[in-house]
């Protein structure tokens, strides 16, 4: 199997900054690999070379907004097995709605808590 990854897909410098650190451990201690994009077009790009496990994606991002880059993901057969976890500051019921109708296999809001969303990656991950 090859190595796990996590893309992080974000369009604001300091939210990418703040995930690579929460998730700096598990590079560390297990070997995870990071990747990071700030647009929805990279994002697609990355995820469909790298195949990540896990994607952290925001909403609102220039380019392809975020819901339409988890219904590519989703689409894509060699991404099958790829969790997506929507964080984004749109927190209404619609919009919570729309995100798990193009796929999220979770949707977190904005300001979130790190260990939460490390636990959770963790645990997506397979890593105890």
């Amino acid at each position: 199997m090859s190595a796990l990854k996590i893309l992080i897909v974000d369009d604001e410098p300091h939210i990418v900054i703040l995930l690579e650190e929460v998730f700096e451990l598990l590079e560390e201690d297990y070997g995870v690999e990071l990747l990071t994009a700030m647009d929805g077009e990279k994002a697609l790009a990355l995820a469909a070379e790298h195949q990540p496990q896990l994607v952290i994606l925001d909403v609102m991002l220039p380019k392809i907004s975020g819901l339409a880059v988890c219904q590519g993901i989703k689409e894509n057969p060699n991404l099958a097995g790829t969790t997506v976890i929507l964080l984004t500051a749109k927190g209404q019921q619609f919009d919570r709605q729309a995100g798990l109708a193009v796929g999220a296999d979770c949707y977190v809001t904005k300001p979130f808590r790190p260990r939460d969303l490390l636990a959770q990656a963790k645990e997506i991950l397979g890593i105890d």
